[in-house]
């Protein structure tokens, strides 16, 4: 047990004694000091409130019993009797224990630092590894869905690739970190959001907009960084739940995880691993899948070591290895000879490694960092023909093809904090980071082929300055050079924070970014179409495009003894300068082709309402409701025999979640969530038996209901839980009832819910 755990509950069961005409001392919660607690003396009008270093005085109080009561929104009252006796004085250090998941985390994405969520002048939303198993997230696409502002999308029918969109700009405006490294490449972001499981997360941080300058320019729309497991103390978890898909698909996980802690507290390490096996499933019964068979392996571990008190070394390493299967169902039949097939074999190696180093009294702190992605894959995209001639030319040289990309990042930072900075506090980082992503994809029987490096030196400069302890500015410049940009690009990031009355906050974020003239995730995607392949190539005049985003928000948190209420109103803005877009050039031999240009320019802009609350820790809600609109400035033509038009496609103008868990003991937990997705405009092209032609449709909204049950058996002499779930995703079925049929099909014509009814149940056995 931690020492100041000692120290409180030993303060709890004996009252103190302070022979003192006044009182000390120091608030923490979660290891760090805690700013803003109250501490009073019950029944006096003797109080006061912790400073930003969680110090507190009491001076001059009358000799005699008082009760002393601290309190933090968002953390469990504590309370003691207190003996005060004349002329003497005494130091007290207090631990407040959270009593909600929902306030107060400590965040390090906001500012690169680790600090509490109310505050941080950059807004960042928390999503826990307990939440993840609440809804029944199998893995990072899934646990994304429920947060305000972000929405996870499946975008081919025959592979089924994801990405992710937060506030209305699609998934390459997004940037997704792991261990707050960038080293989700272009190829990456096809997949890595199903092959990341969620037994390796310990927590997702999102930052909406662009808030911190210190991620990098392409943070445009927002940052997500997947922090993973962090070894605590001694534990393990074995897990195996099963899917059966519309009654119709298997699909099998079987995960582990363990932690080991030195004695000595100096030494950890974490470990997981992760299976899943799940086949096909064809929801129109035409022989193609509309979910793709998968056989998926996930291992990784997490180690820290700390030499000495003030210096830490943390690395990481994941090896993920996936195989995908969709189109024609594959029985017998190598995948060239099918009408129609996606198949893909993934490699994949993550890994980071940071060394930091406390000095001048903890007042600065150096970081060294590195991190590393390599993904070999091989990959077949293609129709059999229906010639004899094209028949003879597939079977010579069918559609197989490689890809190899390499993202490497180094980096240091130094942070040093200024206590007496015009009558505040500052916290200034000084850092520079070299990014370099190394893409080859390559299909020689289509031409096929992207042989691409983009190399990036950064520097940046941020100031983190409490101006007073209402009143923080957050103010960064990162200046950038990009290979594939003439001249380097400054960028600067300004957040301001309001606390009033304790409970409320308010921020204004003001931020630029850049994304280079180089391909990005969907960009290497192939997709089938009017009886081809549609691919997209980059134009020779392809600028660099611009961004400027401005968000505002409101956010009140109100907690007792029994309750946390809280809300959030957020608006936000992002104009665009030079906006790509994909220009239709028409067909060639194998297909469409799409060329991605510059726009005259686009606009997001809309509104995010949080609301969450807490009651006794039985009853917890959350819940978020977007209302936005994307649009070009000028109309844009996605095919020459469609009318032109502004809007983003596949981009709904509302979206939002619900999360209710109710716990009535610490056995049994339920929990009921909601997705929305509202009507979107989509693509739909000609090809298939059942489309003649080309055009653009307004989708029905989708409401997906989901639930889960679980129950806690506990073997108390063993310390082993057993735990037993089961539930049902989407309930009543919301799923899309127009896909294409056949080889010819459109794949891209995809939207709504990523699967339809899916019930499971799993037994979980961990350390309690």
């Amino acid at each position: 047990m931690h020492p100041k755990c000692y120290l409180l509950l030993f303060s709890l069961l004996v009252p103190l004694s302070i022979q003192a005409g006044n009182i000390k001392g120091q608030v923490y919660a979660d290891d760090l000091p805690l700013a803003f607690a109250n501490i009073a003396l019950a029944n006096t009008s003797y109080g006061t409130v912790s400073d930003d270093k969680g110090y507190f005085v009491l001076d001059n109080i009358p000799e005699g019993e008082y009760k002393m009561i601290v309190s933090s929104i968002g953390y469990e009252s504590y309370s003691q009797s207190i003996l005060i006796y004349k002329d003497e004085s005494i130091n007290i250090k207090l631990e407040l224990k959270s009593n909600s998941t929902l306030l107060n985390a400590v965040t390090i994405t906001g500012t690169k630092t680790f600090k509490r969520r109310t505050d941080s002048p950059v807004m960042v939303n928390i999503v826990d590894s307990k939440t993840m198993d609440n809804v029944q997230a199998c893995n990072l696409s899934e646990g994304l869905k429920f947060q305000p502002g972000l929405r996870v999308e499946t975008d081919c029918q025959t592979c089924n690739y994801t990405q992710l969109r937060i506030n209305g700009l699609g998934g390459s405006y997004s940037q997704i970190l792991i261990n707050g490294r960038p080293i989700f490449s272009p190829l990456t972001g096809l997949y890595g959001l199903e092959q990341l499981p969620t037994n390796m997360i310990e927590r997702i941080e999102v930052v909406r907009g662009g808030g911190s300058s210190l991620y990098g320019s392409s943070a445009i729309a927002g940052t997500v960084n997947v922090i993973t497991k962090i070894p605590k103390k001694n534990t393990y978890e074995f897990n195996y739940f099963y899917q059966n898909i519309a009654q119709q698909t298997n699909d099998h996980h079987l995960r582990a995880n363990t932690t080991f802690v030195h004695k000595n507290k100096n030494l950890g390490a974490s470990l997981f691993g992760n299976y899943r096996n799940r086949g096909y499933y064809d929801h129109n019964k035409d022989n193609f899948s509309e979910i793709p068979a998968i056989e998926n392996i996930a291992l990784g571990t997490n180690l820290f070591y700390l030499p000495k008190e003030n210096q830490k070394l943390e690395v990481s390493l994941s090896y993920l290895n996936e195989y995908r299967h969709g189109g024609e169902i594959l029985i017998d039949k190598t995948v060239h000879l099918t009408a129609q097939a996606e198949e893909r074999e993934h490699n994949v190696w993550l890994g980071s490694a940071d060394y930091q180093l406390n000095f001048n009294e903890d007042n600065s702190t150096f970081i060294s960092y590195m991190a590393w992605q390599n993904t070999q894959r091989t990959h077949y995209t293609g129709i059999f023909p229906d010639t004899a001639e094209d028949i003879e030319i597939h079977l010579q040289n069918p559609p197989y093809g490689i890809s190899n990309t390499t993202t490497l990042q180094g980096g240091f930072q130094l942070n040093h904090r200024l206590d007496n900075f015009l009558k505040g506090s500052n916290v200034l980082t000084l850092g520079s980071e070299y990014i370099q992503d190394d893409v080859f994809d390559n299909i020689d029987a289509y031409n096929y082929n992207i042989d691409q490096i983009s190399k990036t030196l950064g520097v940046f400069l941020q100031s983190d300055w409490n101006i007073s302890p209402s009143l923080s500015l957050l103010s960064g410049i990162r200046l950038d050079k990009h290979n594939l940009v003439d001249n380097p690009i400054l960028n600067t990031r300004l957040s301001l924070l309001y606390k009033f009355k304790k409970n409320t906050q308010f921020r204004l974020n003001y931020g630029t970014g850049f994304r280079a003239p180089q391909a990005f995730d969907t960009d290497l995607h192939i997709a089938f179409a009017g009886g081809g392949i549609s691919r997209v190539q980059l134009s020779p005049d392809l600028l660099e495009e611009h961004s400027q985003s401005l968000s505002s928000s409101i956010n009140y948190d109100k907690a007792t003894d029994d309750y946390v209420f809280g809300f959030t109103l957020e608006g936000f803005y992002t104009h665009l300068k030079n906006a790509f877009y994909m220009h239709p050039l028409g067909e060639d031999a194998f297909g469409e082709v799409f060329e991605k240009r510059n726009g005259a320019g686009a606009a997001v802009k809309g509104a995010t309402l949080e609301l969450r609350g807490n009651y006794k820790q039985k009853i917890q809600l959350e819940t978020g409701l977007t209302l936005q609109r994307s649009q070009y400035e000028d109309p844009v033509s996605y095919i020459e025999s469609v009318s032109p038009t502004r809007n983003f496609l596949r981009t709904p103008n509302q979206y939002g979640f619900a999360n209710l868990l109710l716990m009535p003991n610490q056995r049994l937990n339920i929990n009921l969530n909601y997705v929305y997705t509202g009507k979107m405009e989509v693509l739909h092209l000609a090809g298939a038996p059942n489309q003649s032609v080309d055009e653009i449709i307004t989708s029905a909204p989708f409401s997906e209901v989901n639930l889960k049950t679980s129950y806690l058996f506990p073997i108390q002499n063993i310390k082993t839980g057993i735990e037993l779930y089961g539930g049902v995703k989407n309930i009543f079925n919301a799923y899309q009832n127009d896909f294409d049929i056949g080889k010819n099909r459109d794949s891209n014509y995809i939207y709504g819910s990523a699967a339809p009814r899916t019930f499971f149940v799993g037994v979980k056995f961990k350390s309690i």
